[in-house]
């Protein structure tokens, strides 16, 4: 398939308002694009937009539920007045709630909704203009966690592999209709998320953790090609191969890692 390049399209990057979000918008704008900002935050969307402004290029925010069906329907209201096409769509936003079993019903529905059903909703109102125009493009940020898992945060691991299901089953569904769709899987990444993940800050490590600007690089980097998935941590590749093809052993290992934080948790 051609290449993806982002000069002069019309894109829409949700959870813009900070972290890798923000340094996608920034990115692709300084590539050409013409960028909507999409974030919860009003604040956060309007910084986003003021920094690409002062950098010379081109953004709209678009403060608001990217998650809901009537926010979805709404930012896309938004962003086809914006921009007239919309010809790609970074979904995003995220949200880690809860930990442990006891997570609360109203986190892990908050996951669900924020994490999978976003992207749900917005596929169902692009993608067929995008195969009456004979393409599109959809990129979702789905972490590390949803090709291997997160210790401690179920709700984040379980939505995370939803959401890289969700986009298999689009690419496998519409990829000769001319519709990409990619998978963003980093590791960590110094976000305020990492930060919050506390023993697991630790595990990933700070030296390994790259900022959101680098994960934002290689992302718009990969919009060259049509690769499904866009591994800024390369090793996570290896991590995948031993779940798929050595389960036991993976579980095992990650076991022993559990109670290694356990181990921490205790000592403090």
């Amino acid at each position: 398939m051609a290449a993806f390049d982002p000069k002069g399209k019309g894109v829409v990057v949700t959870g813009a308002g900070n972290g890798i979000g923000a340094a996608l918008a920034r990115e692709l704008a300084a590539r050409g694009a013409r960028v909507v900002v999409a974030d919860l935050d009003a604040d956060g969307a309007a910084r986003t937009v003021a920094e690409i402004a002062a950098a010379g290029g081109t953004a709209y925010a678009a403060p608001g539920d990217a998650a809901s069906e009537d926010g979805v329907a709404a930012l896309v209201a938004t962003a086809r007045r914006e921009l007239g096409a919309i010809d790609a769509w970074y979904a995003n936003a995220g949200v880690d709630r809860g930990r442990g079993l006891d997570t609360p019903e109203s986190e892990w529905a908050l996951s669900l909704d924020v994490n999978v059903m976003a992207h749900v909703r917005a596929a169902r109102l692009l993608v067929p203009e995008w195969v009456a125009a004979g393409g599109g493009r959809f990129v979702v940020t789905a972490s590390a966690a949803g090709l291997l898992t997160m210790l401690g945060a179920p709700a984040y691991s379980v939505t995370k592999h939803a959401a890289v299901a969700f986009a298999e089953w689009l690419s496998a569904t519409y990829r000769h209709r001319g519709v990409v769709v990619q998978a963003i899987c980093p590791q960590g990444v110094k976000t305020g998320m990492l930060e919050r993940s506390g023993e697991l800050e630790e595990l990933l490590s700070r030296d390994s953790a790259l900022t959101p600007e680098q994960v934002a690089t290689l992302a718009v980097d990969a919009l060259a090609g049509d690769e499904f998935l866009i591994l800024p941590h390369p090793e996570v590749a290896g991590y995948y191969a031993v779940r798929a093809t050595a389960t036991d052993k993976w579980l095992h290992g990650m076991n022993k890692l559990q109670q290694r934080l356990e181990t921490k948790e205790g000592d403090r």
